[in-house]
């Protein structure tokens, strides 16, 4: 087999024209082709008069050996480790997120059977406690868009895009795509999944793990985590169960407040780091098409378009889009009680009348203070209740057309877009979330993509406060082999610090797995 990249098809052309175009960039005869496959496709935009779609090739040819320079060999993405556990002892996983459940599945496949501990509920009963906060206002705290398996990005547009270049992902997209998710994820350049196809796919997953001799208990909250001589010796839960373990996995997400709460009161090593805060921007999706593909907004080829804007003001702070989601709907995302909190969500069609992104202001630990380590996550929880003040305490969320924000001015009336944020919204002036040097990066910022993105800061874009979940604003200290200096305890993913998405935490639960096998060895 060969592979073959910068395969260029004019988006008017078909893909079955794809062995022609192969056949005229290897200069042979389409007969020669015995198999084409795709590999990667991405769409070039940059010029709205001519659309293309970029491919990357899979192809078996009747003479390989005329092209030696790009066989490739087929290659098990699975990291295979070859050793049967010592302890009899089994692992516990904290948190059944991307990165919990991809290190269970490991640690599973290798015969470690472990135990995953998750303190929401199982997916279908956390889908139904989200649509009754959704509809009625009535919040769990303990199920809900943050909490229950699957973690926070079940409930959003279930995107497989990152920026870490590691082999471990395309075992990450396999393993998604075996369990359910569209094959189509496998080669495209910017793969999502949609919530509606997440909910099965992770189920499928925890079921995989269930067969190979893991268990996973909802419903159950690791209370504490018991160390002797500095290694870890057994946790406690929430039904006051106690499990003698030597190894733990913590797979929190980065919403897991009270579990950062208790690993600080356990001097658990763990430092400051940078995270962000601002709101949800929606747009027509309409108007986001006609924007990015020109003349071909409407064209039956392309998809829902995307959009991803950067900014840095003067003194070097960022600002940026984040977690767009085409065609999606803005999403009550609180785990508090008497706090609003907003994320995006879209399902695999990404059909939806809006376009929703976070825009985002970065915050620096220098930002803060005092000594404590916990003071990202205290000012997160003081701007979401700002926000819930705002909206008029009953968990509707404040909104402002983006043009009133820049100008300090409360919104009386919509324009085009109506706010899809429910159980409802309340205008208000947005302004007086942020500090004024908050503020002055966020309307610089704005500005800024309303030159980059036509229409980005006109008249009916829509604000919706606040976003303050992006990533977690601490991280869990590890050595080289992934360790707490706490032996045997292990942070991962997102929550302590080391992921940034589905796909960034899914990787960190494997390696995470992996180095405990490594360790063990």
């Amino acid at each position: 087999m060969i592979r073959v990249k910068d395969i260029k098809i004019s988006i008017n052309a078909k893909e079955q024209n794809l062995k022609k175009a192969l056949a005229r960039k290897l200069k042979i005869y389409e007969d020669e082709i015995l198999d084409v496959s795709i590999y990667k496709k991405s769409i070039d935009a940059r010029n709205k008069d001519d659309i293309i779609f970029t491919y990357t090739l899979n192809a078996k040819l009747k003479n390989e050996n005329n092209f030696k320079d790009l066989i490739i060999e087929e290659k098990d993405s699975y990291p295979h480790i070859e050793h049967k556990r010592k302890s009899d002892k089994r692992p516990v996983i904290v948190g059944a997120g991307p990165c919990g459940l991809f290190a269970g599945l490991v640690l599973a496949r290798e015969g470690y059977k472990p135990i995953i501990f998750e303190q929401g509920k199982d997916v279908d009963e956390r889908k139904k406690d989200i649509d009754k906060f959704w509809s009625e206002g009535k919040l769990n705290p303990l199920s809900n868009v943050q909490f229950g398996e699957g973690g926070a990005g079940t409930f959003s547009d279930g995107k497989l895009t990152t920026l870490i270049n590691n082999p471990l992902c395309d075992y990450v997209l396999e393993e998604f795509e075996r369990c359910g998710a569209p094959e189509e994820i496998l080669y495209e350049a910017h793969p999502h999944v949609g919530t509606d196809n997440l909910i099965n796919v992770i189920k499928n997953i925890r079921n995989k793990i269930i067969d190979l001799g893991g268990e996973v208990f909802f419903d159950e909250k690791i209370i504490d985590i018991n160390f002797s001589d500095n290694k870890i010796t057994s946790i406690k839960t929430s039904k006051d169960k106690t499990v003698e373990t030597d190894t733990v996995i913590l797979a929190i997400g980065h919403s897991s407040r009270q579990t950062f709460e208790l690993l600080k009161d356990k001097n658990i090593p763990m430092i400051k780091k940078p995270f962000s805060v601002g709101f949800r921007a929606e747009h027509l999706q309409s108007d986001i098409n006609k924007s990015q593909y020109g003349k071909y907004f409407d064209h039956e080829l392309l998809k829902a378009a995307e959009y991803k804007l950067s900014y840095h003001d003067d003194e070097n702070r960022g600002v940026y889009t984040f977690c767009m989601c085409p065609g999606g709907v803005v999403v009550a995302s609180a785990s508090e009680e008497g706090r609003v909190v907003t994320n995006g969500m879209s399902y695999y069609k990404r059909d939806g009348e809006n376009a929703n992104s976070a825009i985002l202001v970065s915050i620096l630990p220098e930002d803060f203070t005092s000594d404590d380590v916990l003071e990202g996550m205290h000012f997160q929880r003081e701007l979401e209740e700002k926000a819930y003040n705002l909206g008029g305490k009953n968990y509707n969320a404040p909104v402002q057309l983006i043009r009133d924000y820049l100008n300090n001015k409360v919104t009386t009336k919509l324009g085009r877009v109506t706010p899809s944020y429910k159980p409802g919204y309340t205008f208000a002036d947005l302004n007086e979330l942020f500090s004024d040097k908050l503020n002055k990066s966020l309307h610089e910022g704005i500005k800024y993509f309303g030159r980059k993105l036509k229409g980005f800061d006109d008249n009916d874009g829509v604000l919706t406060g606040v976003e303050t979940r992006s990533s977690s604003p601490i991280r869990i200290l590890r050595d080289d082999n992934f360790e707490s200096e706490i032996k045997g305890l292990y942070p991962a993913g997102e929550g302590c610090g080391y992921a940034g998405g589905i796909m960034s935490a899914a990787v960190d639960g494997i390696k995470v797995a992996i180095a405990i096998i490594e360790n063990e060895k």
